[in-house]
């Protein structure tokens, strides 16, 4: 399980760092991989295929957990695009429920391709998944539903993030303020 997620970014950076960590389920660190994104650009999933393909663990990705559905802001991964690129299931995680009416309103203030961004967003079913500790709101493609959400359950040690993802943020913290600190 490859777990991403971007770092820290204040508004008119270029870039933002990415990491992608592999787990063997549900807590065992594989290898660690970076790349980076642009801020509100459109490569995100270039970066992430391309962090992928060139790692020595290529073969071991069996599947992938991000952090939300854009990096570096609104850097919108197309989860269906990178899961057919990669072979391997794609599925979106989050604390909390997406806001869709926040969200159009912020990308249609910002972006004037805020409705390709939209609809790339919108385009899967986000559901809660119940864990131990509270819950967690994912989205997934190239796996069925109660796979995607069995999972995230087998990859969540504590709290409400996969350990996969949690991973990815302390390493992007990390790099981009010379520790890990904060929630991830």
């Amino acid at each position: 399980m490859l777990g991403i997620d971007d770092g820290p970014f204040v508004k008119g950076q270029d870039s933002v760092p990415l990491a992608g960590v592999l787990v063997c389920p549900p807590n065992y660190v594989e290898g660690v991989m970076i790349s980076s994104c642009t801020v509100d650009g459109d490569d995100a999933d270039d970066a992430i295929l391309s962090m992928v393909n060139r790692s020595r663990f290529r073969e071991q990705v069996r599947a992938i957990m991000i952090d939300g559905v854009a990096l570096g802001g609104f850097n919108v991964v197309n989860i269906k695009t990178l899961s057919e690129a990669l072979n391997a299931p794609v599925i979106t995680v989050s604390r909390d429920q997406p806001d869709i009416g926040a969200i159009e309103k912020a990308l249609m203030a910002h972006f004037p391709d805020w409705e390709r961004r939209l609809s790339i967003i919108v385009q899967y079913n986000v559901r809660e998944v119940k864990l131990p500790e509270g819950r967690a709101f994912i989205s997934s493609v190239g796996i069925d539903d109660q796979e995607a959400d069995a999972l995230v359950r087998r990859c969540t040690v504590r709290g409400c993030l996969p350990e996969p993802v949690r991973l990815a943020h302390l390493v992007t913290t990390a790099l981009v303020r010379g520790e890990s600190k904060g929630k991830a």
